[in-house]
């Protein structure tokens, strides 16, 4: 499933010529990487078509484990401020392999969630933990907020 069009995208060039888009979360302009593209357009499509509060997202989450340094894409909280779900974004060149899904779960080393979601614009995976059968499940969709709570 492609990503619905984002029509109120903000982008602007740098004095250099390269091109930046307003991060909706951040509140501030970033570089216009594929990556980023990815990222804007899937947060987009979580918040207008999911129904996903802006306000319990986060992009570019630090986690510390010991001395290194992970940054999550995107963080999705709960209404209780606890992490909820992590989202991991690709370029839409990259494939959604077995090594991008590792990637995801292991921040979840940190956080816990019972949600792991990845997009590369194309192609869109969302993983949820069965508690009761304590292991991960593929699930069809992308969920709305309100199914997750």
């Amino acid at each position: 499933m492609l990503l619905p069009e984002y029509t109120d995208i903000k982008i602007r060039q740098t004095q250099d010529r390269k091109p930046e888009v307003l991060d909706v979360l951040r509140q501030r302009y970033v570089a216009l990487t594929p990556e980023e593209w990815v990222r804007q357009h899937f947060v987009n499509y979580l918040i207008h078509h999911k129904g996903y509060p802006p306000a319990l997202m986060g992009n570019e989450v630090e986690l510390c484990v010991g001395s290194k340094k992970l940054r999550c894409d995107s963080v999705l909280y709960g209404k209780d401020r606890q992490p909820l779900a992590i989202m991991e974004y690709k370029a839409e060149s990259i494939p959604l392999t077995h090594k991008v899904i590792t990637q995801v779960a292991t921040y979840n080393m940190l956080l816990h969630v019972p949600y792991l979601m990845v997009s590369n614009g194309n192609q869109h995976l969302c993983l949820h933990f069965d508690k009761g059968e304590e292991k991960w499940e593929y699930l069809p969709d992308i969920p709305d907020y309100k199914d997750l709570i």
